[in-house]
């Protein structure tokens, strides 16, 4: 359970000051109510409150506590299925207008750094590296791919050797250079959304857990422990922290993982030699590493998972032997953070967007791409509850089929089904 900022988190200790906001203790009423203070509660927070609306958010722990201020950072291009598998699944037309929706999700990103003056140390380009050999035939032709049918010219082949020059490890076999994408300080984002949101009117309540929500005539009543919500319409959010609240559909097709991250101490000279340009850095493992320099020339690096509740006890070395199997040259190097947190997963990692019920919508399983998606997606529910649900339509035909197993089994058939395509990585 998420009971705040982990104090173990480089991102935690480096946040811009942000109050501390009270907990809801009476009963209010609002034309929608949010409940989560993460990425995309706060964006559906800050559109609807800019536009006039009525708008509290229900925060179980602390603004950004949960995935969206323990994160890696990295702001990756298009949706979490690449192009080719949303054509091959909804059709062209379906999967254009999906591009277009996450080079929307992008410009917005960047306009809200920009508008708000977000302090998040954004920095473009993104490095996906093959940890294989083979491969390069399918980078050509992603590359011409998104260039011919999608007109997307940002993407780059990097060879082997200009690689292993650039990363400062010669232990990937060549990938792609993606221009659009980048890396940020992703609990910096947050707070300053949260700040947007409520200079707009939005009211924040932390340590708020929504326990429950009813009918009670035409309006929606949001349960917490010393209070309640009367509301014309819920957004619910929570990626991997989805709890009761979300209801039984929702929890059969987002599940929740845990990853882990270690911030070093400031590299000095070495950090000339890591990643030369800058760029964010994630490998083609099915448990990805993902590693990129902080301003003051920390390697912040992600690297493994879990699948059950709770983190392992050491987790500076359990992520530690991770950054050594890529960087065995920094055994020397002390690591100052380490922390974890969880994400939601679907089946086909496609995002969980719908309307519930009348009134009722949810966005969740951002599957690792909520960075860049998800503070859109807010904006797109909150179009949605004010009549305008285009956007939302669009992603509920994405496919986010239950877990198999039912209640009883789709935990442990999913973790064996995980651990199976771990394992292939170690092959």
């Amino acid at each position: 359970m998420n009971t705040g900022h982990p104090a173990t988190s480089w991102y935690a200790a480096t946040a811009t000051p942000f109050p501390q906001l009270p907990a809801l203790s009476d009963h209010v009423r609002a034309d929608v109510c949010v409940v989560g203070a993460g990425y995309t509660g706060l964006g559906a927070a800050l559109e609807l409150a800019t536009r006039g609306v009525r708008v509290v958010v229900l925060e179980a722990a602390q603004v950004g506590s949960g995935g969206s201020g323990r994160n890696g950072g990295q702001v990756h291009t298009g949706q979490r299925n690449d192009q080719a598998w949303l054509e091959k699944t909804l059709g062209r037309d379906a999967a254009m207008a999906l591009w277009r929706m996450s080079q929307d999700a992008r410009a917005h990103l960047l306009a809200l750094i920009a508008e708000h003056d977000i302090a998040c140390d954004f920095r473009p380009g993104m490095i996906h590296a093959r940890h294989r050999q083979g491969g390069e035939a399918q980078d050509v032709a992603h590359v011409a791919f998104m260039r011919d049918r999608y007109g997307y010219d940002q993407l780059a082949l990097i060879d082997a050797a200009d690689l292993a020059d650039e990363l400062g490890t010669d232990v990937y076999h060549g990938g792609l250079v993606d221009l659009g994408g980048g890396h940020l300080h992703p609990l910096n984002l947050a707070l300053g959304m949260a700040r947007a949101a409520r200079t707009a009117g939005a009211v924040i309540h932390e340590h708020s857990r929504a326990t429950a929500w009813r009918r009670e005539g035409g309006a929606i009543v949001v349960q917490t422990p010393q209070g309640r919500v009367t509301c014309d319409q819920l957004i619910l959010t929570g990626d991997g922290y989805l709890d009761a609240v979300a209801g039984g559909a929702a929890r059969a097709r987002v599940m929740p993982i845990n990853n882990f991250l270690l911030a070093t101490e400031p590299l000095g000279a070495r950090a000339e030699t890591i990643i030369r340009s800058g760029a964010a850095v994630a490998d083609s493992r099915f448990v990805i590493n993902y590693f990129r320099k902080s301003p003051d020339g920390r390697l912040i690096f992600g690297g493994g998972e879990n699948y059950r509740p709770g983190f392992p006890p050491d987790l500076k070395a359990f992520v530690r032997r991770h950054m050594l199997k890529v960087y065995p040259d920094l055994a020397d190097v002390e690591v100052t953070h380490a922390w974890g947190g969880t994400l939601g997963i679907t089946v086909h990692r496609a995002p969980f967007v719908r309307e519930l019920a009348p009134g009722v919508r949810i966005a969740a399983g951002y599957s690792g791409q909520g960075v860049m998606l998800a503070p859109w997606f807010g904006k797109l529910l909150a179009d949605a509850a004010l009549g305008e649900g285009e956007g939302v339509e669009l992603l509920a035909r994405l496919p986010t089929p239950p877990f198999p197993g039912g209640r009883l089994l789709r935990w442990p058939l999913t973790v064996a089904g995980l651990s199976w395509f771990a394992l292939r990585d170690r092959i």
